[in-house]
């Protein structure tokens, strides 16, 4: 047996700010995965939620949250939680299970209802939490490391606020052509300079806005495939998970520790990790992509991720982009869903979300933001505590 999973149905909810409950969110994208895989609920062997803390006991129990409103039918379900990676967890998890034999038809489903304004942690006194310190101690919301990730890339590679504007403007003329995306408006490099600053050098259009949203995928093996008359599915070829090592030479909050004298300097730092561990699973390497969605929580960090995926060397994400090496219609374009900047974020959902424009680039149903020939897609995250995340996609 091959570690390729099938892709049998992808849907979504579109991002925005609805005023309804996560669960009626991931509900509504579950049932357009099932519609767009041909299968009905009961077809269904696994549910795996990828959860929220911000939904009470049922979003620490989403995946049984999902499963309940869809109406029980006695699969199995699991509920994972990894901040923002928790999408990909999601994944692997089903895919784990599909593997091995336990279930042939997974649901993976992550749904967000999100707070106005910056993500806080969950309340109460907690001083043994890093998170609940870095905000009690440093005053540090999230779009404080934003701001010093951007001065650090201006401080050694020479970016400017331009090349950091060009980003957004790039993501919102793909997100206007994305019928699920919040921001569907292009914006000028003008009108990102014109923005408050939130976090300098960063301001309002540089910076992802927390959103409402779904995602969710039906994931099966490929005999299943083949039974349902699916020859040529999108195939996930590999989950990374991987985690940092010691010691780190970029500080990132709220992982404030750095090395220890007892352990040698790692072949990567940890976001390179992330994919290195993806293309080494999959067999393939960034020649290879067609595209590639990134978690561009501010736009320094898209032209991070250039470099982290291997796209260019490092201090040249810029230069990529000034090309339109990355855009629409360029030789590998980074986040034709519009990506963050367009969505804004939905916690557990947008790596699933991620998937879900991956496997519709490679099916060739992507409409105006289509990439012509695509074959292999890459998706990556990061979330809190070292949660790396990456899933290559393959046609």
């Amino acid at each position: 047996m091959t570690g390729d999973i099938a892709v049998l149905g992808a849907g979504m909810h579109a991002w925005g700010k609805a005023g309804r409950g996560f669960v009626e969110y991931g509900t509504v994208a579950a049932r357009a995965a099932l519609a767009d895989a041909g299968l009905a609920w009961a077809d269904v062997q696994s549910v795996v939620g990828a959860g929220t803390v911000r939904g009470g006991y049922p979003g620490y129990v989403a995946g049984a949250a999902f499963a309940r409103a869809l109406g029980w039918q006695g699969a199995r379900v699991t509920s994972v939680y990894a901040a923002c990676a928790s999408g990909a967890q999601a994944i692997a998890t089903a895919r784990a299970q599909i593997l091995a034999g336990l279930a042939d038809v997974v649901l993976v489903a992550g749904a967000e209802a999100a707070p106005k304004g910056f993500f806080a942690p969950a309340g109460g006194d907690r001083p043994d939490d890093p998170d609940w310190l870095r905000f009690r101690l440093l005053g540090a919301a999230n779009p404080a490391y934003f701001g010093l990730y951007a001065r650090r890339r201006m401080a050694l590679y020479g970016d400017t606020t331009d090349d950091f504007a060009q980003v957004k403007v790039k993501n919102a003329a793909a997100g206007a052509a994305n019928p699920y995306a919040r921001y569907r408006t292009a914006v000028t490099a003008a009108e990102v300079a014109a923005s408050p600053v939130v976090a300098d050098p960063l301001r309002l259009l540089d910076i992802c806005a927390t959103s409402d949203g779904a995602a969710a995928l039906v994931l099966c093996g490929p005999d299943y495939a083949r039974r349902k008359g699916v020859r040529d599915p999108v195939r996930i070829r590999a989950v990374s998970t991987a985690t940092p090592e010691y010691p780190r030479a970029d500080l990132d909050l709220p992982d404030i520790a750095t090395d220890s004298a007892a352990v040698p300097e790692p072949p990567a730092a940890f976001r390179p990790s992330i994919a290195r561990a993806a293309y080494e699973e999959a067999g393939l390497g960034p020649d290879d992509l067609s595209l590639a969605e990134v978690y561009d929580l501010s736009t320094a960090l898209e032209l991070q991720w250039y470099e982290d995926l291997g796209l260019c060397p490092a201090g040249e994400g810029a230069k990529l982009l000034r090309e339109g090496v990355t855009a629409l219609g360029g030789r590998l374009p980074v986040n034709p869903s519009g990506g963050l900047a367009s969505f804004g974020e939905a916690v557990p959902a947008q790596a699933i979300a991620q998937v879900c424009e991956l496997t519709w680039q490679l099916r060739g149903q992507a409409g105006a933001r289509q990439v012509p020939g695509a074959r292999v897609g890459i998706s990556a995250n990061q979330g809190l505590f070292g949660h790396g995340s990456a899933v290559v996609a393959v046609r």
